[in-house]
């Protein structure tokens, strides 16, 4: 991380990584003040009692108590700095798509892949899904950036009891149990609030917790299975870069021996979300190549491939904190393993292809939050603190655009 840090910011003095001002991180350099007190108080009480909770409490009252720390957590950290909407007001952000969308979703869709160059950054970036749930969400009477804030961190976070529920099945309920408190404290809440990659991290872990569920389940292996291939199967169409993510869902359902039954089941909902899209008149295949054209033409193409395919790594180390490193190497079961080593597998791959090259600290979050679970290894309560104390440190000395 430091190397990272030295050679960025030598890069950046000679004008080679004109576009991020602090990289690897696409980020400002501050001090921190006052208003990271409330969380730190939160810290200072959550990094001993969470724990306990988790192991003591009946397993669904854990993942709960899980969940609500990860959001008391994300959420403080967010208003110590611009606040929990900010970073969605800005003009590049999806919100500023939904004027293009008006009152006719299905022929925006159709002309999605046409119209792409004039839409804001992240629209053109991106699969035409994630400005449709701000749409409906907006016309569900939840509009405006605060009521999208909501809806992303409510969802990031919720992926901190969703990843405990796959890893209880998968590596049995105390390797779960383990895991929750670094889940909820883990540096990336920093991300959490308020990137849209989070929604994206709670729909693809809830996407595998049903899929592992459906395992044990005899009434609602259907259900489940179908479920699970609606998620599924929306991830491609709400990022690109989220097909290798699929690997985590593939690994898991061979862990758990997934019946065939709700394997169908998973399929015939992927199927479903492919088809209603190409109904609707976009293509997936046809958006790859026009996003990759735009990619090409933005100044994130650029940016230097070799820097960034090991400064990439050390931002996923700064997301996921210090007990992941150690909750890595640490001896013990290896099922524990089996899920974290999926998603690192996939972001290598990523990785790999120079396609994330930088912002990586939001892109990877889907592929991070399954990472930090490896910090349960380490069983190793200062460990926890020091999750704490990155995020902390993040949150004061980074001002993230997101």
């Amino acid at each position: 991380m430091a190397g990272a840090f030295a050679v960025g910011g030598l890069l950046h003095a000679r004008g080679v990584l004109r576009i991020d001002h602090l990289p690897p991180l696409h980020a400002l350099a501050r001090l921190p003040t006052a208003a990271l007190l409330p969380a730190a108080a939160f810290a200072v009480v959550a990094v001993p009692v969470l724990p306990r909770l988790t192991a003591h409490l009946p397993m669904r009252a854990a993942l709960a108590a899980a969940f609500a720390a990860s959001l008391a957590w994300t959420v403080l950290l967010a208003v110590s700095g611009e606040g929990l909407a900010w970073p969605f007001t800005h003009p590049q952000e999806y919100l500023a798509g939904l004027g293009a969308v008006g009152g006719d979703p299905l022929g925006w869709l159709a002309r999605f892949t046409r119209d792409l160059p004039a839409y804001p950054t992240h629209v053109r970036g991106h699969p035409p899904l994630p400005v449709l749930v701000l749409w409906a969400t907006a016309a569900a009477g939840l509009p405006g950036p605060f009521w999208a804030a909501v809806l992303v961190v409510v969802a990031g976070c919720s992926a901190t009891a969703a990843i405990g529920l796959a890893v209880w099945r998968v590596a049995g309920e105390e390797a779960a149990r383990r895991a929750l408190p670094y889940l909820a404290l883990s540096p990336a809440a920093v991300w959490i609030a308020t990137t849209m990659d989070a929604f994206f991290a709670g729909v693809g872990a809830w996407g595998t917790a049903l899929l592992v569920l459906g395992a044990r389940s005899r009434a609602g292996r259907v259900a489940l299975g179908l479920g699970a291939g609606l998620a599924l199967g929306a991830l491609p169409y709400l990022s690109y870069g989220l097909v290798p993510y699929l690997l985590v869902p593939l690994v898991a359902a061979v862990a758990v021996g997934v019946p065939r039954m709700t394997v169908a089941a998973c399929l015939a909902g992927m199927a479903a979300v492919s088809a209603l899209f190409a109904a609707g008149g976009f293509w997936w295949p046809a958006g790859v190549l026009a996003t990759h054209a735009e990619w090409a033409a933005d100044p994130g193409a650029a940016r230097p491939y070799l820097y960034f395919l090991v400064a990439n790594l050390a931002v996923l180390a700064l997301v996921t904190g210090p007990a992941t490193a150690v909750g890595l190497v640490a001896p013990g079961r290896g099922a524990e393993r089996i899920l974290p080593l999926a998603a690192l597998a996939a972001v290598l791959a990523l990785d790999v292809s120079g396609v994330t090259r930088g912002e990586v600290e939001r892109i990877w979050l889907p592929y991070a939050l399954w990472v930090a679970a490896l910090g349960g290894r380490t069983g190793d309560r200062r460990l926890l603190a020091a999750q704490a104390a990155a995020g902390l440190l993040l949150q004061g000395f980074v001002r993230s655009p997101w």
